[in-house]
């Protein structure tokens, strides 16, 4: 069997440290604890990633570049405005199933622990990839007349609001029925608030 490349051991520490991070937080996950999870040495493990900060940094980047290259095929598709929408909605309930450390992460680590990435991460910077593509999702509404004209914030915070809080109380089994089930009224929720009058 072929050792593991460089590339191929470092997204095997990501996807570790991303259930870890995800499952126990981020002051409770340990380098240690990460090394330990992976069955490598701490030495080793700092060579890849200099510090925790630093690899919950990356871990940021690899899931703001993931989801932005899903919405990206999603604004590529030649299908409406509230079918993008409903798209946008079904891949995120979709990761937020199989991959919940993913969602977790940006939910419970990312927003939560805000101070950890300050250094090259402030405001959108880490998360820009997928920021972009929801902007361009809006202003592609806009343009074609689907969506008013408002403040990108306003609509980001509308849409990212809604699937955050739909997912945490998923994670929490407060959900009476399975998340799939709420895809089609949250996402004509959405695009009525959003669309033209």
């Amino acid at each position: 069997m072929a050792r593991p490349t460089k590339e191929e051991r470092k997204i095997s520490i990501m996807t570790t440290a991303l259930k870890l991070f995800s499952k126990e937080g981020f002051y409770q996950t340990t380098m240690p604890l990460i090394a330990l999870n992976i069955g490598m040495s701490v030495g080793n493990l700092y060579n890849y990633f200099t510090s925790k900060e630093f690899l919950a940094k990356e871990l940021i980047m690899y899931i703001a570049n993931i989801l932005g290259e899903e919405i990206r095929r999603i604004n590529e598709s030649l299908i409406s405005t509230e079918e993008k929408i409903a798209a946008v909605v079904h891949m995120y309930f979709k990761i937020a199933q199989e991959r919940p450390e993913t969602i977790e992460y940006f939910l419970r680590v990312y927003l939560s622990n805000r101070e950890v990435f300050r250094d090259g991460c402030e405001g959108m910077i880490c998360v820009s990839p997928f920021v972009t593509e929801m902007m361009i999702l809006f202003e592609e509404g806009v343009r074609i007349g689907d969506l008013r004209d408002q403040d990108f914030f306003s609509a980001f915070g509308l849409f990212m609001g809604y699937l955050g809080g739909m997912v945490f109380i998923h994670g929490e089994k407060i959900l009476p029925k399975p998340l799939e089930s709420y895809e089609a009224s949250i996402s004509e929720n959405i695009y009525y608030a959003l669309k033209t009058r």
